[in-house]
């Protein structure tokens, strides 16, 4: 799968070598003309069909051996590709030496400590943009527009210390490749593409980043001492917010104990110039986003566009699975519609790239308030590997409101694509209306609940017979026949089991029981009876999202 956004030029060799420097990106082998052009970069999983173009640099991930690297070379070298990206540390064979530079491919080794993602982010960024006809495009300041790795470098040079860009979740956006004043935490930083946990907890709990944001101009920050876990030799840092009005959009970090007045107005001026390619890169990542969302839908809908709509996503006609995630909004307390739309975006774009190492053809887009992943599998598969998917992303993001992840079934080729799309909403919908503690769950494992869902409005609103006459019962004495019947089901009539499940004494529930079948007036040998009382209690809790008894609770005390 490409990451690579349209009307974008692309950087050069040199320029990743130069920026990523030798502790995070080498050149291993290959001619290394460090004026060759990289104009997209690739996801290449040696055990998927190969897919190169001209002048890329593909992200070799899993590639280990030598055999399978220069069958690799070959095929990037037939395309006119420009490079090769393995994780470190590698040394190439004397064979694997011989055959890049006879290709022409520059292999480049990944160091140990550093993510595929944040590398193919990074990377995504030194992808300036441009405009159709091939211009320089817009600048501000003399630097293309969104092109931070140029704002970092030039920043550094005026200050003569090496600077980092963040964005309000100290995440980095850029950093400088002049090396004054860097440290072990600059190090971790540039690795990790975050400063580290520790760091950045001590900052907020010494309110340090409350006093960068107050601050009409820069901050000076001490050196963190050892209890945050910094390194004895960590120096101190000069910080300034990032603005756009009254939104603070990021900082600029420099490794510096001080700046001179003058250094401070450059650096003022700077985070100025910074807000400009900030705001323009924001801009241009929602035009690309929605550009992505509607190739999708397309895709989605079918079939009227949807086969040239599947050919500009890179998708074939092969089996393949829907997932749909969307955030549980309810409960979501101080966070205002903004915030929660921000979310979103983050999460839709952390989704994409999740898939994208998954599988080289995956695709994604944000439609309305759900992302959609579309990701080939294998035909016999039944769905666990999206499954796993779902469960290892939603194990590593990180957001303030529940993520949800509905997955469709399998689909024998592209034409089944809104099939599987509809079976993944009803999949979601369940997660959103149920009680269960789960964040992921495929159409079939959820296809009983997703029918109960669907079937008319007048069949779910109240309780009748024997529920609605525990409920009042309960309403009135404080008690919790509900409960008890309830229990009894779900433990298939074993006393001990639903005894335990509601912490009482097997006597005692008993007791209760005996209650239920008093006061409802409901005869638990009937098999027919059962049914219907499980089936009401399970309808009425989708229909508002509640335990049985609390929503019957709430139903029958509106009756009047």
């Amino acid at each position: 799968m490409t990451v690579e956004p349209s009307l974008r030029p692309g950087t050069t060799i040199g320029r990743i070598l130069a920026e990523f420097g030798p502790a995070h990106l080498q050149a291993v082998c290959g001619p290394l003309d460090l004026t060759r052009r990289v104009e997209s970069i690739l996801i290449q999983d040696p055990e998927d069909e190969l897919e190169a173009r001209e002048n890329a640099l593909v992200l070799g991930i899993g590639l280990r051996t030598g055999a399978a690297m220069q069958t690799i070379i070959d095929g990037l070298a037939a395309h006119g590709s420009t490079g090769l990206v393995v994780r470190g540390p590698f040394e190439a064979t004397p064979a694997v030496r011989t055959q890049a530079e006879k290709a022409g491919v520059d292999v480049l080794s990944l160091s140990p400590g550093a993510s595929w993602g944040h590398l193919a982010a990074m990377l995504r960024t030194l992808m300036t943009p441009r405009d159709v006809d091939g211009s320089r495009g817009e600048t501000f300041g003399g630097i293309i527009a969104g092109d931070l790795f140029a704002v970092a470098n030039s920043v550094a040079a005026l200050l003569k210390a090496s600077v980092t860009i963040e964005d309000r979740h100290s995440r980095l956006l850029a950093f400088s490749s002049v090396r004054e004043g860097a440290d072990a935490s600059r190090v971790q930083t540039i690795l990790g593409r975050q400063v580290p946990a520790q760091y950045t907890r001590y900052l907020e709990e010494a309110g340090v980043f409350q006093a960068i944001y107050r601050a009409s101009g820069s901050v000076t920050v001490a050196p963190l001492p050892e209890e945050a876990g910094a390194p004895p030799e960590e120096g101190g840092r000069v910080a300034i917010a990032v603005r756009a009005g009254d939104e603070i959009l990021g900082t600029i970090w420099v490794a510096s104990e001080r700046l001179s007045v003058e250094q401070e107005q450059i650096l003022l001026e700077s985070s100025r110039l910074a807000a400009m390619h900030l705001v323009w890169q924001r801009t241009d990542a929602d035009v690309e986003r929605r550009r992505s969302a509607e190739i999708v839908a397309s895709v989605l809908r079918g079939p009227s566009g949807s086969e040239e709509a599947a050919r500009r996503l890179g998708l074939r006609d092969e089996s393949s699975v829907v997932l749909a995630l969307t955030l549980s909004v309810p409960g979501s307390g101080h966070l205002t519609y903004a915030d929660i739309a921000t979310e979103r975006r983050k999460l839709a774009d952390a989704f994409a790239t999740h898939l994208s190492f998954a599988h080289p053809r995956a695709a994604s887009g944000l439609i309305e308030d759900v992302t959609y992943g579309i990701v080939p599998v294998a035909a016999a598969d039944s769905g666990s590997i999206a499954v796993r998917l779902a469960e290892d992303f939603l194990d590593r993001v990180h957001s303030p409101l529940q993520a949800l992840i509905g997955i469709g079934r399998v689909t024998s080729g592209l034409g089944d694509l809104p099939r599987s799309r509809s079976q993944a909403d009803r999949a979601l919908k369940v997660l959103e209306s149920s009680t269960l503690d789960r964040r992921v769950a495929r159409f079939d494992d959820v296809y009983a609940e997703a029918l109960l869902l669907e079937l008319p409005a007048d069949a779910t609103e109240l309780p009748s017979g024997p529920i609605a006459r525990l409920a009042a019962y309960d309403r009135e004495h404080q008690s919790s026949l509900v409960d008890t019947l309830r229990a009894w089901l779900d433990a298939f009539g074993d006393i001990a089991q639903a005894a335990a499940a509601t912490f009482v004494h097997g006597n005692t529930f008993r007791y209760r029981l005996r209650r239920v079948t008093e006061v409802g007036g409901i005869d638990l040998d009937d098999p027919r009876e059962r049914f219907s009382a499980m089936l009401q209690m399970q309808i009425i809790a989708l229909a508002g999202g509640q335990a049985p008894s609390e929503h019957v609770h709430n139903l029958t005390g509106n009756q009047g």
